[in-house]
């Protein structure tokens, strides 16, 4: 089965009307059996019409969920990595990592924290090597 939008090319009227085919409305009309419900008229055309697409936006919704979930679960693992093998440094990150930089500190584990763009920069134009990472709160974990 297939649905038509069409529309009278006397009074204009558009209307719907179901099909067993595309060569059964061609059929139809050929026989002149199609008719305006409003004038009567037999000049009647297919018109444009958008496909029905059934379910293609919850679809679309469910794979974009699965995936920001799979993304969510990854970052989660990493965050994880970061906690256990780094220490935590705060807010105190660029302080930290000029002293480990300039003093040549023997540090065993690396560090991570907080730095403001500006900081991370200035410390980037030193040589200093930082990495940003996304991190999720505890909260929403």
């Amino acid at each position: 089965m297939i649905k038509y939008c069409l529309k009278c090319n006397d009074c204009s009227l558009e209307f719907e009307s179901w099909f067993s085919s595309s060569k059964e409305f061609d059929r139809l009309k050929k026989l002149k059996y199609l008719n305006c419900q409003n004038c009567n008229s037999i000049k009647i055309e297919k018109s444009l019409m958008s496909p029905n697409l059934k379910n293609t936006k919850k679809k679309l919704i469910d794979q974009n969920g699965q995936k920001f979930k799979e993304v969510k679960n990854k970052l989660r693992n990493y965050q994880k990595f970061v906690k256990e093998n780094f220490e935590f440094v705060g807010d105190n990150f660029a302080y930290e990592a000029r002293s480990i930089h300039y003093n040549k500190k023997n540090e065993k584990k690396g560090i991570y924290g907080k730095a403001s763009p500006q900081e991370v920069k200035e410390l980037n134009n030193e040589g200093i090597e930082t990495a940003l990472i996304p991190w999720i709160k505890d909260k929403e974990n």
